[in-house]
């Protein structure tokens, strides 16, 4: 069955979207994105430098035929400092894309909305595409898909704490509140909560320490291709409904003798 990821009007195949940081070595970030199965890898702009080229650059070890580049706006405190990181991105040929973060707190790493909001606005109107990660708050949510957010992109817990889904009930709100897609970005530790978030109805779900920290970063990117596929499938079949007692896997209604 054919159920692609839809952004801006662009198809992809794979539901996840994979980081480029906390790697051992840039061999084995390449052997995770493959196995991963990802059309998109997200990269920092502060990270690379877009003025030279080589092997200890990290952009010379990501296969612009294959991947689409996200730039994202890490480490960015201020929306002025998010807008001005996104613009250099996108002159220096990286993409009109963005993966927007606008950083309200250094503990949590827990974004300002309201900064997130202003940047939005203004990035949305000089014709980026802005995929913007953002609280569990469902009125913030559609504050930016009215301020021209392609897609919403709500944590699922703190950046890196590989703590899982800790707000099931608020994605599923989310995601009846919007029209954009909603993609979990951040707190996913292992397969299963990547599979638990594409059952509560993300449209995908975009993870890089879980892959890169795990004792073998490739096969957990293969689990966590697989536990998105798993996911996704789960959520269109539709989960059969919540009991509170037993139901007979055979029922005895109409069995002779009875």
């Amino acid at each position: 069955m054919l159920d692609t990821l839809v952004l801006a009007g662009r198809s992809f195949r794979s539901r996840l979207i994979v980081g480029t940081g906390k790697y051992p070595s840039f061999e084995v970030m390449k052997r995770a994105h493959e196995a991963s199965g990802a059309d998109m890898v997200t990269v920092a702009v502060r990270r690379v430098d877009l003025a030279k080229r080589g092997p200890e650059n990290l952009l010379d070890h990501i296969d612009p035929d294959r991947f689409v580049l996200l730039p994202n706006t890490a480490a960015c405190y201020t929306a002025e400092d998010a807008i001005r990181t996104a613009r250099l991105g996108r002159e220096a040929g990286l993409s009109h894309w963005v993966k927007l973060e606008v950083i309200g707190d250094e503990k949590t790493l827990f974004p300002d909305v309201q900064g997130l909001l202003e940047a939005t606005r203004i990035l949305a109107k000089e014709g980026f595409v802005v995929l913007p990660y953002t609280s569990d708050d469902v009125v913030v949510a559609k504050r930016l898909e009215e301020a021209g957010a392609a897609a919403v992109m709500p944590l699922a817990a703190p950046i890196g704490s590989g703590l899982g889904i800790q707000n099931r009930v608020n994605l599923e709100l989310i995601r009846e509140a919007v029209g954009v897609p909603m993609i979990v970005d951040a707190g996913v530790g292992t397969a299963s909560d990547a599979a638990i978030a594409m059952e509560l109805g993300a449209d995908g779900v975009l993870m890089n320490t879980a892959i890169a920290l795990a004792d073998k970063p490739v096969l957990m990117a293969s689990a966590m291709k697989k536990a998105v596929e798993a996911g996704r499938e789960a959520f269109l079949a539709g989960r059969i409904a919540k009991r509170m007692y037993a139901s007979a896997s055979s029922p005895l209604a109409g069995v002779i003798g009875r």
